[in-house]
């Protein structure tokens, strides 16, 4: 059991309806928060401090457990360039509203003139940033920023068949994505070395890492069939349809968050 974590569950997921939206069960966002609320036992959060989020996303599910172990006297600036729809309908549900100040900008171009924050945080973000050199500049302006920065990525790796369920479905967005829309997205998880060298070449120093388990199920390599129905070549289509059919069989009997790796970084 991770510190607080039933006063989390408490406090803050029972407050958030359950969603209609199958296949996902109906508490799939309490899940997934819960994920992050375990993933942030290893950034050093302290109550009271500033944190800024790259990459908050429609359903805030790290904005939320960020929020909560800030404590009432902390703030989190959570930054996303567009994927604002659930947002505020969750943070208000969840009853964290008056800790959290959205941006809606563009994360390479953050507006701060000088260290602003204690802390910036980048969970399960930086597979959607469709390119290296969008990755590094990213992570040097957490670097300018930030006195220290808090990484932390899925890992391509799988302990049991549950976790095999989950990279294979979710290792078909990326080509996916780039046949519907001509561009990369949802890139494959990178390994912890792939993360440390990119804060490497951003101006970062590595001052701590490791890897852990979740140990929960894991619903967000799901994409629906229809997505991949619209692709307009033919021979990819039918590829991705056989490859989709496949994976989809085995996500369905049962999925599980492959292990995390984060790091924590300072300015070199």
């Amino acid at each position: 059991m991770f510190f607080g974590e039933e006063t989390f569950k408490r406090e803050i997921l029972s407050k958030i309806p359950p969603r209609d939206e199958p296949p996902l069960p109906p508490d799939w966002l309490q899940l997934e928060m819960l994920e992050r609320f375990r993933v942030l036992q290893q950034a050093t959060l302290r109550s009271g401090m500033n944190v800024l989020e790259i990459g908050c996303g429609a359903h805030a599910l790290t904005t939320v457990p960020l929020a909560y172990l800030v404590g009432e006297t902390g703030r989190v600036v959570a930054v996303d360039k567009s994927r604002w729809r659930f947002f505020e309908e969750i943070i208000s549900s969840a009853g964290m509203k008056p800790r959290i100040f959205p941006l809606k900008l563009n994360a390479r171009e953050l507006p701060f003139p000088f260290k602003t924050f204690d802390l910036a945080v980048l969970v399960h973000g930086i597979r959607s940033m469709k390119s290296e050199n969008t990755m590094i500049k990213v992570i040097s302006e957490m670097l300018r920023v930030a006195d220290r920065i808090f990484i932390a990525e899925s890992l391509p790796v799988a302990e049991n068949e549950r976790q095999k369920a989950h990279l294979e479905l979710y290792n078909l967005r990326e080509e996916i994505f780039e046949a519907l829309f001509g561009e990369k997205d949802d890139l494959h998880y990178p390994t912890l070395e792939k993360l440390q060298e990119l804060v490497e070449k951003a101006g970062g120093r590595v001052i701590k890492s490791g890897t852990f388990e979740p140990k929960l199920p894991h619903y967000l390599a799901y994409i629906p069939r229809e997505y991949v129905e619209k692709i307009k070549d033919e021979e990819k289509r039918a590829k991705l349809l056989g490859q989709w059919d496949r994976a989809y069989e085995k996500w369905k009997k049962g999925a599980e968050h492959p292990p995390v790796g984060w790091i924590l970084v300072k300015e070199r």
